[in-house]
């Protein structure tokens, strides 16, 4: 049990807080983890061990299974609820070129987050922002505006002086 629970701990402090620098080569993100251990959270990434069935694993293996199905869980809620939905009604503030963002990835192991720049802007005739190029270590791809959150994150909540204007 105290393996599992440091496990978890691991997960929640490797979140992505904030672009470590401006600098669009920079793709490191500042998170919890540095605050405790002044570096990112990692861990080894093993093979996953869930299409095996559960009467054929170690105890050990189903430590490892029980903690990948937490890590598949927490990341993909947690992005949801970190992805800004506004009503139709109300204008949000639109990416810009430069802007780091964490995308939505469904396979990747734990502790592992998938962080980018963004290169280009496509708008819509409406003027929003739908899709953009993503630019990450390895790669670069179009995505669109609902498999990204925008970091640094920020609350969906206007500012009361704004309203006034």
């Amino acid at each position: 049990m105290n393996t599992i629970s440091i496990q978890i701990e691991a997960i929640l402090n490797s979140r992505p807080l904030t672009p470590m620098t401006n600098d669009p080569a920079d793709y490191e993100a500042i998170t919890p983890g540095h605050f405790l251990i002044h570096r990112p959270l990692t861990a080894v990434p093993e093979p996953s061990k869930e299409h095996i069935p559960e009467n054929h694993l170690s105890r050990w293996q189903r430590t490892e299974v029980f903690y990948e199905r937490i890590w598949k869980r927490w990341s993909s809620q947690y992005l949801s609820d970190l992805h800004n939905r506004t009503k139709w009604t109300r204008k949000r503030n639109n990416i810009a070129v430069g802007t780091m963002v964490l995308l939505k990835e469904d396979n990747l192991p734990p502790l592992q987050w998938a962080l980018g720049r963004v290169t280009k802007i496509y708008p819509g005739p409406d003027g929003n922002i739908r899709v953009i190029d993503v630019k990450t270590k390895d790669s670069q791809f179009q995505r669109g505006i609902q498999k990204i959150c925008v970091l640094p994150i920020k609350d969906n909540i206007d500012d009361p002086v704004q309203q006034e204007n």
